[in-house]
């Protein structure tokens, strides 16, 4: 028979990184190397701590219930995280566990907006902060993230109906895809701007322990007033190496917390136990682990960055996130393209900046996710390729 499809179905083609994998793969079957700095999955591997505090957990049949939400624990160290990382105290409906930031930013908006009701999203940016709006009916409207504007929002020029319309607005520093951060005075102007329009803020917070050159990670939740107009998504996959555990929190305005977790308890039943206790061990233990891991994402950045300027391709620093966000070289235009030549000369994989938004074009992002002496050979690749001269 023929089965029929919702419509919304007609503006989903395969993600990206199923299009990067396939051609991975083709490369790997001919026996081709491969450099793939084109996903974000840390390679760094969890504290045994963590993994202890998981595996005897898992080891407890009682385990094996729905948790129907956090367990005192992991709320209580969720708490005592935030006051001692950002100086932010949470009362116990301030926050609220998700499975992974992907998965809260792709529901929140079913608690905010109806179908029709603008949000403001940046471009570039991660596809998750588009998506999860547009599939509950909501007008996505893109705002520009640009060099001359230091990849800020430009809230004083930004159009007043517009804003006067917008239901939310989805901000994230340190930004993926651009590697930048925004400097602590850009808070209370983005705070005092959504009061002004009555804009719910969501910031997505999943890295502020990879930030480089001496810079802090914030919280937006630390600047006077940002409880009263939005909340923060904050996660463990990146500081502490849980990418595959899903484990983030969503934290702020108590209403925005409370209408998401009323939303949310008619689909989930809560964290698998044994990673709740994992979670807690990740931010009540040590914490060595995040300042040695934050160096070597920097000393890998220096490798890459630096080596390819070497060559004459002019890849800024990133400022902070995994990724490096660089200008295509000159004499190519599309991303797409250059990402897929660049894998057939030289091995190397990355992501084409069309895929972060149309200001994303003219640019690819690499994943710091090799060590020192890889990126190195990586540099070393691009050079004997020629790539860099054949349109120049």
């Amino acid at each position: 028979m023929e089965i029929k499809f919702a419509k919304r179905m007609d503006s989903f083609e395969p993600g990206i990184f199923n299009v990067l994998d396939d051609r991975k793969k083709e490369r790997l079957a001919q026996g081709r190397p491969v450099y793939n700095l084109s996903i974000g999955t840390p390679d760094f591997l969890p504290e045994p701590h963590i993994v202890e505090a998981l595996a005897r957990a898992a080891a407890d049949p009682e385990n094996y219930r729905y948790s129907l939400g956090e367990t005192a624990e992991l709320a209580e160290a969720v708490r005592g995280w935030y006051g001692r990382r950002y100086g932010v105290e949470l009362a116990a409906d301030e926050l609220m566990a998700v499975y992974g930031s992907q998965e809260g930013l792709a529901h929140i908006g079913w608690a905010l907006c109806d179908p029709g009701d603008v949000v403001l999203v940046p471009d570039p940016g991660y596809p998750i902060f588009e998506l999860g709006p547009c599939l509950c009916g909501a007008e996505c409207v893109h705002y520009p993230l640009l060099p001359e504007n230091g990849y800020l929002p430009d809230l004083e020029h930004f159009d007043p109906a517009l804003a006067e319309k917008a239901r939310f607005m989805v901000v994230s520093y340190p930004a993926n895809p651009l590697g930048v951060t925004a400097p602590d005075e850009f808070y209370p102007r983005l705070i005092a701007f959504a009061k002004r329009y009555h804009i719910v803020i969501i910031h997505d917070n999943a890295y502020s322990d990879i930030i480089f050159d001496g810079r802090v990670g914030r919280s937006f939740l630390s600047f006077d007033g940002a409880k009263e107009v939005g909340v923060e998504f904050n996660s463990l996959s990146k500081t502490y190496n849980l990418t595959g555990a899903r484990v983030s929190f969503v934290l702020g305005n108590r209403e925005v917390v409370g209408a998401f977790r009323r939303l949310r308890s008619q689909i989930d039943y809560g964290m698998f136990l044994p990673v709740q206790h994992a979670a807690a061990a990740a931010l009540n233990g040590p914490q060595d682990s995040v300042a040695r891991n934050r160096a070597e994402y920097q000393a890998r950045r220096d490798a890459l960055c630096g080596g390819l300027r070497s060559l004459g391709w002019d890849v800024p620093d990133s400022e902070g996130s995994m990724f490096v966000w660089a200008p295509l070289p000159a004499g190519y235009a599309d991303s797409v393209e250059f990402c897929f030549e660049l894998l057939d000369r030289t091995g190397l994989l990355c992501t084409p900046g069309s895929a972060f938004g149309p200001l994303g074009e003219g640019h690819v992002r690499f994943a710091l996710v090799r060590p020192v002496p890889v990126m190195e050979e990586i540099v070393a690749a691009v050079k004997a390729s020629g790539i860099l001269e054949s349109r120049a």
